[in-house]
């Protein structure tokens, strides 16, 4: 059957935002538009397709057997639309539209960030949208096309690009070292005042380490917590207590003499960065093209290691 004369792409946009978001209000936000507005652009579609699209309940909406026919061929259509928007013209990829990126915070702004400029500025057409948070984004309902993410992963139904490995790193301001001293073994951290992460609303109040067969877990205690690994990192470069935190994102502190890289003869624990993509949908050349670009630029970070510029603690 053919499609109706006057259906219109940004009908079909909404209702792929709808299928993800999995309510009309979300939706209807993540695009900029009034619920009202959302509502009759769902009603006028369904009234030229002559078919029911959803579900309706109280508290969310639901694909019928059509809507979920129409999602899988709207997806296609839709992004092979995108991509031939993009390869016309001037016989050059012009990528051109908006991409939400999720990320810790952290990493965010120490190395995303710097990242992005030099994308952006090679591609005027395109616009960043950045979503700073150690919390998890589910992409299958939020307005995301790309999320960063440390550690394995559980989720089957996501792509994902290895984008680079780092360890952890104990570190220390130098006033905070000379105030109280360098610790010598894991266990001495039990004396010091430490920063633990929250993730998942659980503290991270276990630090292990490993030197050969040994291994050590240490529970940390300290003044201060927080859920946002960026104030953790501030805390420590202040003075205020020691912080055991992935090496992309002290890098530049350690460097700078900011902090001081501690037990650097005991490793610690070494982890992915991936960026994930929601397998469920088409991904446009512009994202793509982007998660190209990360994956060379952190590919880059290998040759920074921490190297002989980097002060250490001399305790072990």
């Amino acid at each position: 059957m053919e499609a109706p004369a006057d259906l219109q792409l940004p009908q079909l946009r909404l209702f792929l935002r709808l299928a993800d978001a999995g309510t009309l209000s979300a939706a209807a936000r993540q695009l900029h538009l009034t619920p009202a507005a959302a509502s009759a652009s769902l009603k006028r579609l369904e009234s030229l397709l002559k078919v029911r699209l959803v579900e309706r309940s109280t508290r969310s909406l639901r694909l019928t057997p059509e809507g979920e026919l129409l999602r899988e061929h709207a997806q296609r259509a839709l992004g092979s639309i995108d991509d031939a928007m993009a390869l016309l013209g001037a016989r050059r990829e012009r990528l051109e539209g908006e991409i939400h990126i999720a990320a810790p915070s952290d990493l965010g702004r120490q190395r995303l960030g710097p990242m992005l400029d030099d994308f952006l500025a090679q591609h005027p057409g395109l616009r960043v949208a950045l979503h700073l948070s150690d919390a998890m984004h589910d992409l299958r309902r939020e307005q995301v096309d790309i999320a960063l993410r440390y550690g394995l992963l559980r989720d089957s139904g996501l792509v994902a690009r290895h984008l680079h490995t780092t360890t952890r790193v104990l570190v220390a301001a130098p006033a905070y070292l000379a105030a109280h001293g360098s610790p010598a073994h894991p266990q001495d951290l039990e004396r010091h005042n430490c920063l633990p992460l929250t993730l998942g609303g659980r503290a991270q109040m276990v630090w292990a380490f490993a030197k050969g067969a040994q291994t050590v877990e240490v529970r940390v205690h300290g003044n201060r917590r927080a859920d946002d690994g960026g104030l953790v990192r501030e805390w420590a470069v202040q003075g205020l207590g020691l912080a055991y935190k992935s090496r992309l994102d002290v890098l530049a502190d350690l460097r700078a003499g900011r902090l001081v890289a501690l037990l650097p003869q005991w490793t610690r624990e070494s982890f992915p960065l991936h960026a994930i993509l929601p397998g469920s949908r088409h991904v446009p050349l512009r994202v793509r093209r982007l998660v190209d670009w990360l994956a060379e630029r952190f590919a880059r970070v290998e040759d920074e290691g921490l190297g002989d510029t980097v002060r250490v603690s001399p305790a072990d």
